[in-house]
């Protein structure tokens, strides 16, 4: 495409069509993302347990992804812009529905049922896209539509903080729940699909493997092992996203000050700049050295720091600083893995492959949530949890060095010659 083109029609550029699929992630991630600001005055609003509260957390995550294949399906056949309007639109109204509610099984069908299925339709649609506007760095360019995810609640934690000290919850879900749904509604509508010559690409690979379906894919080993991983990291991750509020509390951080600034809310903005800068510097570097190796070093580095995290739990400077560096070593996940997918099974059907795989995400939200503070709860520790979840990050990183690097090998050998 020309850039005299481009200059005519700026929605061409696959630099505006990124930008615009920052501010649609961004829109779209405090549902997920400053959940534990909202647990302690939902639960004293509505007198439930936290297991009881946490199931709200778990269908967001489970209809964001368990509905993602077919969310996807219907990206590509009605197009980005309608399905990102209406997944806005859907984000937005589950808060503002859900400000008024006096029962946690009306909680979760508007946060949970209304918020998931929104946000999972926006998620699957950007990422889908980008993988198609950016062929050949697309590591790069889904870090940071997925950077926009991570770190998009970085503008709304204090504000949300501050707004339910002095408006309270309702006031705070509808106010912000307006706001985010507007937001994300207006960027999509500059939201295009790429012309036939940005979607190729001078790799092999990508062209043996480009018409690969989800049928087809479906019956690999290589998807399932990337399943099987993406759910250990994803639950590692969400366990620490949905829990945060609860154990910062047992740890006695809650009500601390660091810098001046109360420890927890600083602690969950440190973790949104990280765990947005992660996942295009990781995506980055996966174009550079390879994925697998970029997996090993960065599944590597949440193991180990969370293991230094819990050792140093009671330290509320050293709790903010090592939460960063744990979501640091977290949040590439989501570059990683669907680069890592479509350079495996091609671009063709990107955004419905990428569906199926994103579900692992749903799995790792029921086990890092509800039976996560089951755990808790029989143990009345959090040292259980926390072994849990250091022992599938490091074993996700193995697998990435040992068991998926010659497996996708193999598989794309295959690919090309067959």
């Amino acid at each position: 495409m020309s850039t005299a083109e481009i200059a005519s029609n700026p929605l061409k550029s696959k630099w505006v069509q990124l930008a615009l699929g920052v501010i649609c992630m961004m829109s779209i991630s405090s549902p997920q993302y400053v959940w534990a600001l909202f647990t302690k005055p939902i639960m004293g609003q509505l007198g439930v347990s936290l297991t009881e509260l946490q199931v709200t957390f778990s269908i967001l995550i489970v209809l964001q992804t368990f509905f993602s294949p077919f969310q996807g399906f219907l990206v590509e056949k009605f197009g980005p812009r309608l399905l990102l309007s209406v997944g806005t639109v859907l984000t937005g109204l589950s808060w503002v529905l859900s400000a008024n509610l006096t029962t946690v099984s009306n909680l979760y069908i508007t946060y949970g049922v209304l918020g998931g299925l929104g946000t999972g339709i926006v998620y699957i649609g950007v990422v889908g896209l980008m993988v198609r506007w950016f062929p050949n760095n697309r590591g790069f360019a889904v870090g940071m539509v997925a950077a926009g995810y991570g770190i998009g609640a970085l503008l709304t934690t204090f504000p949300i903080a501050d707004s339910l000290a002095s408006s309270g919850l309702q006031g705070t879900l509808t106010f912000f729940g307006y706001v985010i749904g507007a937001i994300g509604l207006l960027a999509a509508q500059g939201i295009r699909v790429p012309h036939a010559d940005r979607v190729q690409t001078t790799s092999q690979v990508q062209a043996a493997a480009s018409g690969i379906a989800p049928k087809t894919m479906l019956k690999t080993p290589v998807f399932w092992l990337m399943f099987l991983m993406m759910s250990m990291m994803s639950t590692s991750g969400l366990m620490v996203i949905s829990q945060m509020g609860a154990f910062a509390k047992d740890f006695g951080i809650t009500g601390t000050m660091v810098f001046g600034m109360a420890a927890l809310p600083l602690a969950l903005t440190i973790d949104r700049v990280t765990n947005g800068f992660t996942r295009p510097f990781f995506g980055w570097i996966s174009d550079k050295i390879g994925r697998e190796y970029t997996m090993t070093i960065a599944f590597g580095l949440e193991a180990v720091a969370m293991f230094v995290w819990v050792m140093t739990r009671s330290d509320p400077v050293l709790f903010v600083v090592m939460s960063g560096v744990v979501f640091f070593g977290w949040g590439e996940i989501f570059s990683l893995f669907p680069s890592t997918l479509t350079d495996t099974f091609g671009q063709k059907h990107a955004t419905t492959n990428y569906g199926f795989l994103y579900m692992a995400q749903g799995v790792g939200s029921i086990i890092g949530g509800p039976i996560a503070a089951y755990i808790h709860g029989a143990t009345e520790s959090w040292m259980p949890v926390f072994a849990i979840m250091i022992a599938l990050d490091a074993t996700a990183a193995i697998l990435a060095f040992f068991v998926l690097r010659p497996m996708r090998a193999k598989y794309i050998q295959s690919a090309v010659y067959s």
